[in-house]
C-alpha cells in the first residue's frame, strides 16, 4: 500500500510500503479517512529524532486518525464493519504494572504510532486493537475524530489539574496543544481561561471562543495581565504549554498561593526552574505525558456540542499532496493551527 514514508531527516516520499501485520482475534482492520499532522511528526521530519527516539530506518508518519472499520477479529465485540471510528495510537502491555495502575501512558513497553521503530497511520489501511478503537457518534465527523488525539492531551491536563468549578486558569502557549488545553479547561469547569502567547493570529483564533481571554506577551507581561484579571491573587491553575524556558522560569508568578501548575509543553533541552518561587506559594506541580483513559470522555464532549474543535482545522489536503502538507507545517504559518490529510476514497 502507498504510504507517507520518512526516509530520513528532511526526506519524505510517497511510495508503496509494506507494514507487516496480521488481523488478530481482538483486532480490527481500518480504512483510514483523515489524519492530522502533529508537531512530533514535523519534528521527526526536520530533526530525524525526538530525544532518545531516533529514526534509523524508513518510518510511516501519522498518529492522529479516524476511519472506517472494514474487518473484525472473531473475538471483537462492540465494533462491526462500517463503523466510523478514531484510534488511540498508543498500545500498552495490558499486563504491565503501569497498565494495572491505570497509567498505561507511562508504560515503558507502550508502542506508539510514528514513534521509532513503530510505523504510523498515513497509509490507506491499518490493523489496530479493538480495545483502543472508539466508535464515533453520528454527530462527530471524521475530521473531528482525528482531532480527538490532540484534544485528549488537553483532557489529560485538565484532569491532572483537579479543576474545581469556577476556577480561573492561565495557559502559556497558544499552539495547537495550548488551545486544546484551554478548551478542555473550560469544559472541565473553569469560569475563565487566560491564554498568553506572542503570536497574535493564534490568539485571535482561540480568543474567539466564549470564556477565553488573551494576552499578547509582546505588549504586556503575562504576570501583569493575570494580576489585573485576578485582583492580584493569581490563577487557580497554570497550564504551561509552550515549553519555552522564560515561561517555565516565571510560571510561579502566574499562580495564586496554594494553586497548581500543570507542565504540558516539552522543552527541547533542560531548562531552569525557580524552586523557591514555587515553594514560597506552596504550589502543586503536575506533569502530563500523552493521556490515559480519556478518549471516551473527549468523544462525548465533542458529540454533545460542548466543545467545538472545527475552527482549529486550518486546512485539509489530499494524500497525494501530503509532502506539501508537511512542508507547510514546517513553515509554521501564524494562521495555521491544525492541518489534516484526507486519504483517497
Amino acid at each position: 500500500m502507498k504510504a507517507l514514508v520518512l526516509e530520513g531527516k528532511n526526506k519524505l516520499t510517497l511510495r508503496d510500503f509494506d507494514i507487516p501485520g496480521t488481523l488478530g482475534p481482538r483486532d480490527v482492520r481500518i480504512k483510514i479517512h483523515t489524519v492530522g499532522i502533529c508537531g512530533s511528526d514535523v519534528h521527526y521530519y526536520t530533526h530525524g529524532k525526538i530525544g532518545p527516539f531516533v529514526v534509523t530506518r524508513p518510518m510511516v508518519l501519522g498518529h492522529e486518525a479516524a476511519g472506517t472499520v472494514i474487518a473484525c477479529g472473531p473475538e471483537v465485540t462492540g465494533l462491526a464493519p462500517g463503523d466510523r471510528v478514531c484510534m488511540e495510537p498508543g498500545i500498552p502491555d495490558p499486563d504491565s504494572r503501569a497498565s494495572k495502575l491505570g497509567i498505561y501512558n507511562v508504560d515503558p513497553a507502550v508502542t506508539f504510532w510514528a514513534t521509532p521503530p513503530v510505523h504510523g497511520c498515513l497509509t490507506p489501511e491499518v490493523i489496530h486493537p479493538a480495545a483502543f478503537t472508539y466508535k464515533l457518534p453520528d454527530t462527530v465527523s471524521f475530521a473531528m475524530g482525528a482531532m480527538v488525539e490532540p484534544f485528549a492531551i488537553g483532557m489529560q491536563a485538565a484532569l491532572r489539574a483537579r479543576i474545581q468549578p469556577g476556577d480561573i486558569a492561565v495557559v502559556t502557549g497558544a499552539g495547537p496543544i495550548g488551545m486544546m488545553v484551554a478548551l478542555a479547561a473550560l469544559a472541565g469547569g473553569c469560569a475563565r481561561v487566560i491564554v498568553a502567547d506572542m503570536a497574535q493570529p493564534k490568539l485571535d483564533i482561540i480568543g474567539a471562543y466564549d470564556g477565553i481571554e488573551t494576552v499578547n506577551i509582546r505588549n504586556t507581561p503575562a504576570a501583569d495581565a493575570v494580576a489585573r484579571g485576578t485582583d492580584g491573587w493569581g490563577a487557580d491553575v497554570v497550564f504551561e504549554c509552550s515549553g519555552a524556558a522564560p515561561a517555565i522560569l516565571g510560571m510561579h508568578q502566574l499562580a495564586r498561593p496554594g494553586g497548581a501548575i500543570v507542565l504540558v509543553g516539552m522543552p527541547v533541552d533542560p531548562v531552569p526552574v525557580d524552586i523557591v518561587g514555587l515553594q514560597a506559594r506552596e504550589l502543586r506541580i503536575e506533569t502530563v505525558f500523552r493521556y490515559a483513559n480519556v478518549y471516551d470522555r473527549a468523544i462525548a464532549l465533542l458529540a454533545s456540542g460542548k466543545v467545538d474543535l472545527a475552527p482549529l482545522v486550518s486546512d485539509t489536503l489530499a494524500f497525494d499532496d501530503a509532502i506539501a502538507a508537511f512542508d507547510r507545517a514546517v513553515e509554521a504559518r501564524p494562521t495555521d493551527v491544525k492541518l489534516q490529510i484526507r486519504m483517497p476514497d
